[in-house]
């Protein structure tokens, strides 16, 4: 819940499969005091808080759960954007940049004439370059626009790792940054599994071999296209990472995340958002956390922050 005495609000734009997905997981969380959707199509997001107010009898904390228009973005902490055209099969996160730039412009003018500043959370995909889009429209602090990133990637990697070892997700540390697309890349050399380094694992013969491991990489970074193929869309888990870092934000946490976030000179990079851990607390990004990249890591993450910054340079 938010912090006694302060009344939370959390405006969603956008009450597709993601936005309605991420409110229902912040309304089981109980995670702030006042929920307000906004949608192109009024009827949905009507339906959609109607629903949720359903379950208020149910719940354990009270909520105010509303649709509404721009305006409310004035007095918002947080404003979570998941609007868009979605990826259809066959389709990469990139080939979505033009029509989601589009709606994006229109979007962000509507919520900052509002008199908006608090935090964007961007969702919607390709996720690197529309988080840059969105701060660059805003005019807000870079710390404040923050883009959903490598974060369901990441709990896709713990995941994995955790089915392949037979351990506990919540015990295996690792990370994947980068884009979050098809040049993300695992940081194998600080992957460890309760403190034990993957290397080790490797070394003693037990667990997955290295090419199983390169295999298990792939699913993780092919994930959302088996998901797509098999039932439309991915929902459920980026729902319930927003969520998480909502939480870390309202909650004022300090918190680690693989977030997409402006890069001012961390690992070499500059003037691109790609996913990289950093420290998130009520003002937004902390910090970059510098991790200590191996050559190859380096030379990957460079290449996918280079991918990124051409297709923002033609938009």
């Amino acid at each position: 819940m938010p912090k006694a005495g302060k009344t939370s609000r959390i405006v969603v734009v956008g009450t597709g499969a993601v936005g309605s997905s991420f409110a229902y997981a912040c309304f089981i969380k109980g995670l702030c005091h006042e929920l307000i959707l906004i949608d192109a199509n009024e009827e949905k997001a009507k339906g959609d808080a109607m629903d949720l107010n359903h379950g208020l009898p149910f719940a354990g904390s009270a909520m105010t759960i509303r649709t509404g228009d721009y305006s409310d973005c004035e007095d918002a902490d947080i404003v979570v954007l998941t609007a868009g055209a979605n990826q259809a099969p066959g389709e990469t996160r990139l080939d979505l940049v033009e029509k989601n730039t589009r709606i994006f412009e229109s979007i962000i003018d509507s919520v900052m004439k509002s008199g908006f500043n608090g935090i964007f959370i961007v969702a919607t995909n390709p996720v690197d370059v529309l988080s840059y889009v969105t701060w660059k429209y805003s005019g807000l602090p870079s710390e404040r626009v923050i883009g959903s990133g490598t974060i369901l990637d990441t709990a896709r990697f713990r995941y994995l790792l955790g089915q392949a070892y037979q351990v506990d997700t919540r015990n295996v540390h690792a990370y994947i940054i980068g884009e979050h697309g098809d040049t993300e890349l695992p940081v194998w050399s600080l992957t460890d599994i309760g403190r034990r380094s993957i290397d080790q694992y490797l070394a003693e013969g037990k667990g997955p071999s290295k090419q199983e491991l390169d295999d298990l990489f792939v699913q993780v970074r092919d994930a959302a296209y088996h998901i797509i193929q098999a039932k439309g869309a991915t929902f459920y888990g980026i729902g319930m990472g927003l969520v998480r870092l909502t939480q870390a934000l309202l909650e004022d946490e300090n918190s680690i995340h693989t977030v997409s976030c402006l890069a001012r000179g961390e690992y070499g990079l500059k003037d691109v958002y790609i996913g990289l851990p950093a420290i998130l607390n009520q003002d937004g990004v902390r910090e970059v956390v510098e991790l200590r990249l191996n050559e190859e890591e380096t030379r990957k993450l460079h290449h996918s922050a280079d991918v990124i910054s051409q297709v923002i340079r033609r938009g």
